[in-house]
């Protein structure tokens, strides 16, 4: 990797940050008359740390990683986008995307003006790293994976992950919303040997706290104080810390939901696959099946009718005729095949 100052926006680099009070007194059990809060109200008056550094500490400890090697954020869209806008020139530089992938990667990029490449994965869902290789050129800033990757399911060969970490001279992003339904270990074990390296982890999926918008992004520590220094000052509310901080001395309870989610992927699986309008029900490392059918409108559509919410995605590239089935409960995954029995059943009647 080529020195971040070769990376970044020139102007990021000249940024004079903003200093909120919280950054300039951070200390406990005092009188503010320095931020122009509501004295009343407490504690939802005071505007919540601004480095959220509690809730970094304990992520460090439940990680493995230093606490300077984390940053918290709205969710993990936030990060995506000051990805872009602390590394991408607008209108000059682009960022790479593999697809079928995560739609945020684009919209961040559109939304910021800069420019998109994309290398279709193989026939097998795999990467293709020579592709993404040959395709990055010396605009290119950043490379993002989303593995397991969203809507394919599956995660990528290491060594393809590897390959392209070595072999680029940009950020790779690596997004590992899905990695507690993996087989595998996370990337987070070689963030202290890829500088380039940015891996985002969410709430949102195996924590179940979707509601309280919480994204993770571990790195080098230099990248990370790049992303704290343009952040807006208070981008995790006070809420949302104490939520999320409840929620990480509950870990075994966490472990227990991706266990169950484990278990009924593979009811899911089973009883798809049984389904004579059904062509194929694609392997699966996240908490989600895409699955090959028949008419995939006429069964969202269906299925809708009974408010029971599935996914087309066979406007995706390579996702043609598929749809996206999220893994719930032991009584909504019965629900759900229930009725497509039934689906079945009407369109074996009626001959369609």
């Amino acid at each position: 990797m080529i020195k971040l100052e070769k990376l970044l926006r020139k102007n990021i680099i000249d940024l004079n940050p903003y200093s909120s009070a919280r950054h300039e007194y951070s200390g406990r059990d005092a009188m503010y008359f320095d931020a122009n809060e509501n004295p009343y109200n407490i504690p939802y008056n005071r505007y919540p740390d601004p480095i959220q550094s509690e809730l970094k500490m304990k992520l460090s400890l439940i990680k493995g990683v230093k606490s300077e090697q984390i940053f918290t954020g709205n969710g993990s869209d936030e990060i995506i986008d000051l990805l872009i806008r602390a590394f991408c020139e607008p209108s000059r530089d682009n960022i790479l995307i593999p697809e079928p992938s995560y739609g945020m990667y684009e919209v961040c990029a559109h939304i910021n003006d800069v420019v998109i490449k994309k290398a279709l994965l193989r026939q097998d869902f795999n990467l293709d790293a020579s592709l993404i290789l040959s395709l990055a050129d010396e605009r290119t800033k950043m490379i993002f994976i989303c593995s397991p990757n969203n809507p394919t399911a599956n995660s990528f060969k290491e060594s393809d992950i590897i390959r392209i970490l070595l072999n680029f001279n940009g950020i790779v992003v690596l997004d590992e919303a899905y990695i507690d339904f993996a087989s595998h270990k996370s990337f987070l074990r070689y963030l202290d040997d890829y500088p380039n390296l940015v891996i985002l982890q969410t709430f949102s999926k195996a924590w179940g706290m979707a509601g309280i918008r919480l994204g993770i992004g571990f790195g080098d520590a230099e990248v990370i104080n790049i992303l704290s220094r343009i952040k807006y000052p208070y981008n995790v509310s006070m809420l949302t810390q104490k939520k999320a901080l409840e929620m990480l001395e509950r870990k075994s309870e966490m472990e227990m939901w991706v266990r169950s989610i484990l278990d009924q992927r593979n009811f899911l699986e089973k009883k798809l696959r049984q389904l004579s309008f059904v062509q194929k029900v694609y392997p699966s490392d996240a908490n989600f099946l895409l699955v090959r059918v028949n008419d995939p409108a006429s069964v969202c559509s269906y299925l809708e009718s009974l408010k029971l919410i599935i996914r087309n995605r066979s406007k995706m590239p390579l996702c043609e005729d598929c749809i996206r089935i999220t893994v719930g409960t032991a009584i909504e995954n019965k629900i759900l095949i229930d009725n497509m029995l039934k689906y079945q059943t009407e369109i074996n009647t009626s001959g369609i």
